[in-house]
């Protein structure tokens, strides 16, 4: 089963929330989710993840979704270098 790692809206409108979760790309994006990695507040611009959850999963091989790619890098929870 082929898996991905995305962002999952949450919160009300017009105040977002994010949690970074690992599903199956055939799900809805607000759908079920397999594994919860962390979360992104986009408002305070706070970013936190589990390193050595989010290695395991890519190590198992989910695949990083841009925006979830662009985010570990630059809030320096990855380098460019540890993850492709």
């Amino acid at each position: 089963m082929a898996t991905k790692i995305r962002l999952r809206r949450m919160g009300a409108r017009k105040v977002p929330f994010y949690r970074i979760v690992v599903t199956d790309p055939r799900f809805p994006v607000k759908g079920k989710f397999i594994d919860r990695l962390g979360w992104y507040d986009p408002l305070k611009k706070k970013v936190e993840a589990d390193k050595e959850k989010t290695l395991a999963w890519i190590n198992k091989g989910a695949q990083l979704s841009n925006s979830v790619k662009k985010l570990l890098i630059n809030f320096s929870i990855f380098s460019p270098g540890e993850i492709s």
